[in-house]
């Protein structure tokens, strides 16, 4: 998958693709739905498939100092859609004169004169240009000018509830990891690099994976059953493991990280790209006083985790 980053230096063999739109934070379901769409006017068409979106994400370009809100990063975001078959990733700047053109500036200027694009598909509630003035009948109305075509995909719902990438956040947030694979289509996982921690679950028999959540949204902090991908290294392949998120109330942790403890595992995973998919939320965070007790409710949590990784 080629990754364009400007859309005003677009080579001959990047342009003329079917361009999904959107930030697909997640790549949940209601984004999904857009990419079939595309993918099939692209093969009606015999175009590449492609897939415009936005970095840093607007919403952390307006307001910097927002909570963590991001399902993903965009190295993992990048990742799913390469699996999902896509062609050309046109992951724009979103810089202030990008976020100041007016909706035909946009669709002039970076649809139809940067990227060329043959054909644009988006969802229902889809706005763009500045201020978020464009609406999905302006994209139509450019598009017949400008000499692309527009398809829009219908919002999803799943249980009565609209799938989208904030009612996903509310069940992680809930602790409720398989309602929001329900609406994502496949487990929320958490992408990165191993980094180096304190080596206290060395100590304890439970050498861990550690990982920055940096800009990620925060699920409920608590121990997790989960399923472990390592992407790079020598020891790539897949796991199983038990995971604890959030600050490590025992040792007075300061900052939410993700450590994973991989069953069955001996080996150095530092620097290594994994990827951890939330299952089953097991439990809250607890202080303990006594390391005897923090020792023996890992090891129950081990055991139900297996008990339930091993259903699957």
């Amino acid at each position: 998958m080629k990754i364009v980053r400007d859309y005003q230096f677009v080579s001959e063999a990047e342009r003329g693709a079917v361009v999904a739109i959107g930030n697909f934070d997640g790549i949940h379901l209601g984004h999904q739905a857009v990419l079939d769409i595309a993918r099939a006017e692209a093969q009606r068409l015999s175009a590449p498939l492609g897939v415009m979106t936005f970095e840093p994400h607007p919403r952390q370009f307006f307001a910097p100092d927002a909570p963590p809100f991001r399902l993903t990063n965009a190295a993992a975001r990048a990742h799913r859609l390469e699996k999902l078959g896509v062609d050309v990733l046109y992951e724009l700047s979103f810089t202030s004169a990008l976020a100041a053109l007016s909706p035909e500036e946009f669709a002039k200027g970076v649809l139809s004169d940067g990227l060329g694009a043959r054909h644009v598909v988006v969802g229902a509630d889809f706005h763009f240009g500045a201020k978020r003035a464009g609406k999905v009948e302006d994209l139509q109305k450019y598009g017949e000018s400008e000499g692309f075509g527009t398809s829009v995909a219908q919002l999803l719902e799943r249980k009565g509830l609209e799938v989208s990438s904030t009612a996903i956040r509310k069940a992680l947030s809930d602790g409720l990891p398989r309602d929001a694979a329900a609406m994502l289509g496949h487990w929320h996982r958490i992408e990165g690099t191993v980094i180096r921690g304190d080596q206290r679950g060395r100590d304890l028999g439970f050498p861990t994976a550690n990982m920055a959540l940096t800009d990620l949204h925060r699920p409920r902090f608590g121990v997790y059953a989960v399923l472990v991908d390592v992407l790079t290294g020598p020891h790539a392949g897949s796991y199983h493991g038990a995971a604890s998120l959030g600050l490590r109330p025992t040792f007075g942790g300061q900052e939410p990280n993700l450590e994973t403890y991989l069953f069955d595992f001996r080996g150095d995973l530092y620097g290594s790209q994994i990827s951890v998919g939330l299952v089953d939320f097991l439990r809250p965070e607890e202080k303990f006083t006594d390391i005897n007790a923090l020792i023996e409710q890992m090891d129950r949590d081990c055991l139900q985790a297996r008990d339930i990784l091993g259903t699957l």
